[in-house]
């Protein structure tokens, strides 16, 4: 089970006021089901609140000390049937897909005088993956892909 100062906790708490529940433990109780949504939660949110249904305080002491001790959560605050906990999230590494195009990349444009006679103006610009710089040094987005008439008259473009 992850430990917290008694500050940290008190922050938590602040924070996870304006919180809605995520998770609901229902009549069945605490099933693998639940544990995995749970886990998947606080990977996703980092601080989580989770509504347990049942009149049995015990019960729920019992679940929040589960669930805090096999998903190495700390436990925040157990307020009636609601249950607050915390884990810190895990960094995810992204990585690129390569379906994706281009990303956003720097571009120097040389353009010269239009006497010819003085000296030519350099601009970095950043374009988007939809862009790119035409023999004239200008910008130009992609072209949108054209429509037919008949077809978005029938409702299908």
């Amino acid at each position: 089970m992850l430990k917290l100062t008694p500050a940290e906790r008190s922050a938590l708490r602040s924070e996870a006021h304006a919180l809605n529940p995520v998770v609901i433990v229902g009549e069945a109780g605490l099933t693998p089901a639940v544990l995995k949504e749970i886990d998947a939660s606080l990977n996703a949110h980092g601080l989580i609140k989770v509504r347990v249904f049942g009149d049995d305080r015990e019960a729920r002491i019992g679940m929040y000390e589960q669930i805090c001790a096999e998903l190495d959560a700390a436990p925040i605050q157990h307020i009636g049937k609601l249950l607050v906990m915390y884990r810190p999230k895990k960094e995810a590494v992204k990585e690129r897909s390569e379906k994706r195009g281009k990303g956003m990349r720097e571009v120097t444009i040389v353009k010269p005088s239009p006497s010819g006679t003085k000296r030519p103006t350099v601009k970095k610009v950043v374009l988007k993956g939809n862009e790119r710089v035409t023999a004239g040094g200008n910008i130009k987005r992609a072209k949108p892909r054209q429509t037919s008439s008949k077809k978005s008259a029938l409702g299908r473009g």
